[in-house]
């Protein structure tokens, strides 16, 4: 979306926030008055006092180790076709005066009550939408076709008027504003992370954005690239065992290129194990590939390619990821259907044929419907930095599902346009080893939220981050290991002494 679009969509809203926020009563004495709270274009549907320390969503486990707080449900309808559904959570005390607007994952269309559950643990008051996508029972995102107004509220704006609604609901219960207000969310959050820096660059103080899949068009062409080629034919079929025999060797020959033999790539572009190295030399031989399962493994990791004209159209999937391609594992056959085919419906209907798709008219097509209104692949978030707000990225090295190296030509093109060496509102790391948002051999336990409000609130830049193996508070009688995590284009690489196991054995460096 070019500049002058921004702006005109950027300021009114802004000054919708302002004149709403002014309106409300200075407060609602309780947590039940919220229910008579009126804003704009919303319906609150529920305000109760939450006791016990757990709460059980209708879906899901029960979440414990709550603190008493304050639930408000709200839904939204800022046009006639849509239906966003937010909740928030208020502590009843103990607040530490900040806001958290968390995000979701895939087509969203349900609250993620982890998320909050996290946010209030910590003290903050935290929002959720379901991102206008809730369906009914039976039904997935078919339902959505020839809907744009859902598309958008999915794309951006489900995010953004949940977080107006939830600034004046702590306002209302509070008495006073949030000091900070912070978002975090990965995969589809991480999408609604940089949407919300780009669109609307006021709305957080600072934003958390993990594995983004803010090309929301190319993630999805990429997707269903990985289902297809591995779907092409029973031979191109990669079965559990070879998909282990290419993840331990890839491990093998990559593994201790940052100077430590630890099962985990620190950096996969410098991995450039063949897989034509496993091919079977004679028929009906065992623990090897065959030349269709070396050709599937080798466009894996190329990545969706234009046939005709040759060009990548997404980045391919990393080495060092194979022990995570579980998520292909699909019975091959007339009946397989791809993941999220969904947003395919939505532009060519509910007769799409997966295995028809065309790589390069179909592709244009598909980008041409939805990217103006889904992708959040703008690199101008200038004003969003000129005022002071803060963006940590964070990718997994080892991510099946959202290529990581996309992360990383976002961040390139986001620092390209800024004057310093060293672009003072954001940050991205990469995660060695660990999958889609959490899992993997790697470190993948650590604090990116409080990373950002030390950068925030006290000027401190993250120069590394601990990640840990373990959670924290968890013993599993084994020592928790830890690694630092460095800002890009930096990797933790052993000094050569020390426990490999302690952060403190590694340096940051670009080398």
């Amino acid at each position: 979306m070019d500049r002058p679009g921004l702006l005109l969509l950027t300021l009114p809203l802004l000054t919708l926030t302002a004149l709403v926020l002014g309106a409300l009563p200075a407060f609602a004495n309780s947590c039940e008055g919220l229910a008579a709270l009126s804003l704009p274009h919303t319906i609150i549907t529920r305000a109760e006092v939450v006791t016990g320390g757990a709460f059980s969503p209708a879906l899901g486990k029960p979440l414990a180790g709550l603190p008493v707080f304050c639930r408000v449900t709200a839904t939204l309808k800022p046009t006639a076709d849509s239906d966003i559904r937010v909740e928030i959570w208020l502590p009843q005390a103990d607040w530490n005066q900040r806001l958290e607007g968390s995000g979701n994952g895939g087509f969203a269309g349900n609250i993620s009550y982890g998320a909050l559950a996290e946010g209030l643990r910590r003290g903050y008051a935290v929002a959720n939408t379901d991102m206008g996508m809730a369906t009914p029972p039976g039904e997935n995102a078919g339902i959505f076709i020839d809907r744009p107004e859902r598309w958008i509220d999915w794309g951006y704006r489900a995010t953004h008027e949940m977080t107006l609604v939830a600034k004046q609901v702590v306002r209302a219960y509070y008495a006073r504003d949030a000091g900070h207000t912070y978002f975090v969310g990965c995969s589809t959050g991480g999408e609604q992370a940089l949407m919300e820096s780009q669109r609307y660059p006021d709305d957080y103080d600072g934003i958390v954005g993990g594995a983004p899949a803010h090309n929301r068009t190319g993630v999805h062409v990429s997707i269903l690239w990985n289902f297809a080629v591995n779907e092409k034919t029973p031979a191109s079929y990669l079965p559990l065992a070879a998909r282990t025999l290419l993840a331990q060797a890839v491990t093998n020959a990559c593994d201790e290129l940052d100077g430590v033999k630890d099962g985990v790539i620190a950096d996969p572009r410098k991995c450039h194990f063949d897989p034509a190295s496993l091919q079977c030399k004679a028929a009906n031989q065992e623990n090897c590939l065959t030349p269709a399962q070396v050709e599937t493994a080798n466009q894996l990791y190329a990545g969706p390619v234009n046939p005709r004209t040759g060009q990548s159209l997404y980045p391919g999937l990393p080495r060092g990821s194979e022990f995570a391609w579980d998520g292909l594992d699909r019975t091959p056959g007339p009946t397989a259907i791809p993941p999220f085919a969904p947003i395919f419906q939505w532009v060519f209907g509910l007769n799409w044929d997966w295995r028809q798709f065309d790589f390069d008219r179909q592709n244009t097509a598909f980008a041409q419907k939805l990217a103006g209104m889904v992708n959040a692949t703008n690199p101008d978030i200038d004003t969003f930095r000129a005022h002071g707000h803060k963006l940590l990225m964070y990718h997994g090295w080892s991510d099946w599902l959202v290529p990581p190296e996309e992360s990383i030509n976002y961040y390139n093109a986001v620092s390209a346009r800024s004057k310093d060496s060293v672009d003072p509102s954001l940050r991205l790391f990469m995660v060695p080893g660990m999958s889609h948002c959490s899992g993997g051999p790697g470190e993948t336990h650590f604090d990116a939220l409080g990373a950002v409000v030390e950068w925030v609130e006290h000027g401190v830049a993250p120069g590394r981050i601990i990640a840990a193996k373990l959670p924290p508070g968890e013993s599993a009688g084994a020592e928790n290991v830890q690694r630092p995590l460095c800002p890009y284009p930096q990797i933790a690489r052993y000094q050569g002494s020390g426990s490999p196991n302690d952060a403190s054995s590694f340096a940051c460096t670009v080398k």
